[in-house]
């Protein structure tokens, strides 16, 4: 099994690659989007320190491009190409069987489907450099470092742990749309009940400055009193918004901790559901 090899190179190196492109794709995630959110977020799909869409991807990615790795500016374009096909049939297969989905793209430019979007197109071409000029030679130090044997028997030990780990947030997973209908109706009337909070608040503190806002926008003296108030304003809907994910993680967590991880991790989740709602629903509306 070791010995098998894909363009030259053996099945114990790819799997040692595999790994470490996992970590390093979970470490990425993991910080920015802990650092973008201000708490520490696990954006793996499994519980361990292993992001497999990153291990599959820079994989795919070098061995498909191994044969221009002497060229940058291929190099560039092509990872662009290939990353980005990659991540919108990833996106589209996550969405098919698991009716959520993990990532969007929706409010960025020039995106298709919210899968995929220019900006991260792009930042995938700036990595496929990095990853033939920088990271593939220190990977390939580290696997260098130990024994074989000893990588043989990690190697093993990790997959066990790995495939356990996978199929329970995997099961967890096939569940997400089954769960998400009932969230929504409750977050919706939630969220009417916030919002309704939020605009007395709003009419209170208007009130105690002596005026109503829409009556001073067109004020010069006021701006800086109307930006004051916008702000607030802006800042109790985000409030809003922060309480009703508390809320959707405390329902989730009802359903044990993958559940809970998962809507922690991913607040993007009820937009898969309704685009394969709304699938569906077209679906039977051609038949009739």
């Amino acid at each position: 099994m070791w010995e098998l090899t894909v363009r030259g190179i053996d099945f114990y190196h790819l799997i040692n690659w595999f790994f470490a492109y996992s970590f390093l794709g979970w470490l990425w995630e993991t910080c920015y989007v802990s650092a973008k959110q201000g708490t520490l977020i696990n954006r793996g799909f499994i519980n361990g320190p292993l992001c497999t869409i990153y291990g599959c991807g820079a994989l795919s990615v070098y061995l498909i491009l191994v044969p221009v790795q002497s060229n940058t500016v291929i190099l560039f374009f092509g990872g662009i190409v290939v990353s980005t096909v990659l991540e919108y049939i990833t996106a589209w297969l996550m969405e098919s069987i698991f009716h959520t989905s993990w990532w969007d793209y929706s409010d960025k430019k020039f995106n298709l489907h919210g899968r995929i979007c220019l900006g991260a197109s792009l930042g995938w071409g700036f990595f496929t450099v990095m990853l033939f000029r920088v990271l593939q030679p220190g990977v390939e130090y580290v696997t260098g470092l130990y024994p074989r044997r000893v990588g043989e028997i990690g190697i093993c030990a990790i997959t066990c742990v790995y495939v356990v780990d996978f199929c329970f947030s995997a099961a967890a997973a096939f569940h997400l749309h089954e769960r998400i209908p009932f969230w929504e109706q409750s977050l919706e009337e939630m969220q009417a009940e916030l919002i309704v909070k939020a605009r007395k608040r709003m009419s209170e503190l208007e009130a105690n400055r002596g005026f109503a806002l829409d009556e001073v926008k067109e004020r010069i003296e006021d701006l800086n009193l109307v930006r004051e108030l916008e702000e607030k304003r802006a800042a109790m809907m985000q409030d809003v918004s922060a309480e009703l994910q508390k809320r959707k993680e405390a329902m989730a967590a009802k359903f044990g901790h993958n559940m809970q991880r998962f809507v922690h991790a991913y607040p993007n989740l009820n937009r898969g559901y309704r685009i394969h709602l709304k699938k569906r629903e077209e679906k039977k509306n051609q038949k009739h």
